[in-house]
This record gives C-alpha cells, sequence and structure tokens, in this order.
C-alpha cells in the first residue's frame, strides 16, 4: 500500500501541473483565434513582406512565436503557427530565420494589397530595364531590409555594367535618396568600384534624421558594406546617426544633397538615363530609388490649418514643455509622439483618432499607450475629428459633439501622399509588388531545400520528441 501511496502522490503532483499546462495552452489558442478574428475585422490583412507559413512543415514548436518584436503578428491554432495580424508585420524575418525546419519563407503581399506600389523583380529592379527601386518605397519600411536591398541591388547592377558600354559622360549608377537604403547602396558600389552619384534632396540618413531622440530605429542585426555587421540587437537615432557621421567623412562617399530630382528619362536607343535635377542633369547607365514612400503630409483640410503651430513631424518631444498640446492620428508615428510629449515636463497632451480604437499599431505601444492614459499622463478622444484651428484653442468633434480645447501645438499624422506620379512619369508600372521571373523563383525555392537540408537532424529529434 505504502509503494502505491508513494507512486500516486508524484503522480498527481506530475498530472497537476500537466493538465494546468493544457489549459494554459487552451486559453492562449482561444486568445490567438479572437486576435485573429479582430485582425479580420480591423484590417485587409499583410500589408508588405510577411511570412507564409508551411502547415504540412510546421512542427508546432512556437519559436517563431517567440522571436517576433512586435509580439503578436503569429500565434498557434490548432497546433501550427498561423498569422494572427499580419497587417503589424514590418518584415523583420526572425520568425523565418529562427525556424528550425524551415516552414516560414518571406513573401510579398497579394496584388490586391499593393494596386500602388511598384512592381518589382527578385532584384528590386522595376519593369524599367536598369531601373531599380528599393527600401520603403518598394514597399519595406524596415531599415534592415532597406539596408539589405540596396546592397542587393548594386550587386545586380555591378554584374550588368561591366560589360555595357557607354559614353564617358555616364556613370555606372545614379543612386536617389541618401537614407539607410541609399547609403548601403553607395558603399556597395564603392566596394564595387563602380563610377556613381548620390543625390538626397534633404540630409543624409533620410526619415531617420527626423525621428524623435533615443527613438529605436532597429531591432535585428544588420550588416552595412564595407563596415561589417551591427551586432546590438537594439539601435537608436543616435547609433545610427554616429554611423551616417562615420560615413560621411570617407573621401570617397560622395553625396549632393540639397538636390531634387525632377525628371527621369530612358533613351530607347542606347538605354542610357537623363535624370534631371533641381541643379544640374546626370547620365546613367543605371539608377537607384531609394526614396521614402512618405512623401508629401497630407493635410486636415480644415480652418486654420496653416498656423505656425500645426507642424506634420515632431523631431524633439523634449523641446515642448509646460504645453497644451493635440496630436491627431492613429498610427505608431502619431502614439509615439503623443507618448514623447506626454512625458515631458507639465505638458497636457492630447491624442485625436477618427475610428474606435487602435487598429494597426505595434503591440509595445498600445501597453506604454494603457499605461500613459492610466497614469492620467495622456487623454485619448476616440471618434474624433479636428473642425478648426484658432491661435489659443482648437474645436474638436467628438462623437458628433464639438468640443473646445485649449491649445498651444498641433501635430499632425495623416500620412503622406506617395510619389506614384513621378515615378509613373518614369515608365515605372504600379500594381503587383512581385514580378519575380522564373529564375529567381527557383533561386528562392532553392535557398530554401538549401535551409531546410542544413537543418535535418533538428526536425528528426524534434519530430521523435513530438511523436
Amino acid at each position: 500500500m505504502e509503494t502505491w501511496i508513494s507512486l500516486l502522490i508524484p503522480g498527481a503532483i506530475i498530472l497537476f501541473f500537466v493538465v494546468h499546462y493544457l489549459r494554459g495552452l487552451k486559453k492562449k489558442e482561444r486568445n490567438w483565434e479572437a486576435a485573429a478574428e479582430k485582425g479580420k475585422l480591423y484590417s485587409e490583412g499583410p500589408k508588405a513582406q510577411h511570412p507564409h507559413i508551411d502547415s504540412n512543415l510546421c512542427i508546432g514548436c512556437q519559436t517563431c512565436t517567440s522571436v517576433c518584436p512586435e509580439g503578436d503578428v503569429l500565434g498557434m491554432v490548432g497546433g501550427k503557427a498561423a498569422i494572427i495580424n499580419g497587417f503589424k508585420c514590418i518584415g523583420h524575418s526572425l520568425c523565418a530565420d529562427a525556424c528550425p525546419v524551415g516552414a516560414i519563407q518571406m513573401v510579398m503581399a497579394s496584388a490586391g494589397m499593393s494596386a500602388e506600389m511598384p512592381a518589382l523583380t527578385g532584384e528590386y529592379e522595376s519593369n524599367v530595364q536598369n531601373l531599380f527601386i528599393v527600401g520603403e518605397l518598394g514597399g519595406l519600411a524596415l531599415i534592415k531590409n532597406a539596408v539589405n536591398q540596396g546592397r542587393e541591388c548594386i550587386d545586380a547592377i555591378a554584374a550588368r555594367v561591366a560589360a555595357y558600354p557607354a559614353p564617358e559622360d555616364a556613370c555606372d549608377v545614379l543612386i536617389v535618396g541618401a537614407g539607410p537604403a541609399g547609403i548601403s547602396a553607395s558603399l556597395r558600389a564603392i566596394e564595387k568600384k563602380l563610377r556613381y552619384i548620390t543625390i538626397e534632396r534633404d540630409e543624409v540618413g533620410g526619415t531617420v534624421a527626423k525621428y524623435p531622440r533615443q527613438k529605436l530605429v532597429m531591432t535585428s542585426p544588420v550588416e552595412f558594406p564595407m563596415y561589417g555587421k551591427f551586432k546590438k540587437m537594439e539601435l537608436s537615432k543616435e547609433n545610427l546617426l554616429e554611423f551616417w557621421q562615420k560615413v560621411m567623412q570617407r573621401a570617397d562617399f560622395k553625396v549632393r544633397s540639397g538636390e531634387r530630382v525632377d525628371d527621369i528619362q530612358k533613351d530607347p536607343g542606347d538605354g542610357i538615363f537623363t535624370v534631371t535635377t533641381s541643379k544640374s542633369r546626370y547620365r546613367a547607365k543605371a539608377v537607384v530609388l531609394a526614396l521614402g514612400r512618405g512623401g508629401t503630409p497630407r493635410k486636415l483640410g480644415v480652418p486654420g490649418e496653416e498656423l505656425p503651430k500645426v507642424m506634420y513631424r515632431l523631431i524633439e518631444a523634449d523641446h515642448y514643455v509646460n504645453k497644451k498640446i493635440l496630436v491627431v492620428g492613429g498610427g505608431d508615428s502619431a502614439v509615439e509622439a503623443a507618448l514623447g510629449l506626454a512625458h515631458q515636463i507639465g505638458n497636457q497632451v492630447t491624442l485625436s483618432y477618427r475610428q474606435e480604437r487602435f487598429s494597426r499599431i505595434k503591440t509595445r505601444n498600445e501597453q506604454h499607450l494603457q499605461d500613459a492614459t492610466k497614469a492620467g499622463k495622456l487623454t485619448v478622444l476616440f471618434n474624433s475629428n479636428v473642425v478648426s484651428i484658432r491661435p489659443q484653442s482648437v474645436t474638436i468633434d467628438v462623437n458628433g459633439h464639438p468640443r473646445e480645447l485649449a491649445n498651444d501645438y498641433i501635430w499632425v499624422f495623416a500620412g503622406g501622399t506617395p510619389p506614384n506620379d513621378f515615378l509613373k512619369k518614369a515608365g515605372v508600372q504600379l500594381g503587383t509588388r512581385d514580378l519575380t521571373t522564373e529564375a529567381s523563383n527557383e533561386a528562392r525555392h532553392a535557398a530554401l531545400a538549401r535551409k531546410q537540408a542544413s537543418r535535418p537532424q533538428i526536425r528528426t529529434s524534434l519530430v521523435g520528441a513530438e511523436m
């Protein structure tokens, strides 16, 4: 009898923890399923690069769900990984890198999601031969992806121009934009000994230079040509701008800033591009467009918006203290600006959003926003729209009722008008994002096969354990 009792007690303890664990998994799955339904309700689906999961290969190890910096893009449904909030994915690709059996491949959004995006091949080439588009303009906002694309498209160009006869006045490649993608492309052009010209209408660093202080800009390692790999998992704006300054001190890094590109035309005879800018005219064998997609900021179109207190970009939040502030918008930029301003001394910050809830912000921003509102540092007004702006106040319609707020500053984050007309004028086709040829498709499948083949022992051991 004592023997049975000595066996039953540890058995009961083990059973208790197993039942508790399984209940926890069930609860998690119910939450994931609810989040997936919410994602379908408030979003049409992934907008850019996102994971495609092969359920036949997935072994349900949950590695992918644990490494995603956005928190709840992926979840487990029916014992398999599934996309829960695809619209939050910005293409980190850590899930694909971490998957032990190669069940995840990064793909672009469907044609229906990309009607206003340039059509690109697997080498980031548009339908205009030798005109390449990288970074945010091609559909990927993530800095790591922009850096990788800038490097890879120059590799493709270098392989072509060596045997491509051209007049002496034509450079090998002209790069438009000196943000992360443009800087990476420029460094790779130096490394490949190409004759290049880089043009930037604003300042080197692109959008990064205009981010708020200490904003986190990268959450995974990235490799820059000629400089090696940034091994930190997290990089702030200051870390990256410090690197930009190092690059700018190179004698062979030549960027012509303060120069806007007005027109790009390709000669149908010799295939040489003529690029007209606000200051000069250039000829090039190939062109890389490494522009941002924000374009001209969208305005509210209300009386008083022309007042100097209305702004569309926040650079340094700590410059504003003891002020009454309104932030308009429902994306991550608006939320991050509101949070940054709310943490400054004496500020009274209101965040206005026209919808009934936030549906497209990062999980960490959602949590920070909840903490700030509970602490009384920030007020959020849903179902609200700015009606008019005056020097000392602003009128907002909240659920059909006008409300006047004392106000010193207004920041509007309503997105921007992308440079689609500029692209169309250059002959770039907008539509499906992927014009990938059979050859590059085969290359992708081969890469996936190599990844799977390199990890057969892991797959076997995990499958064996599962059985």
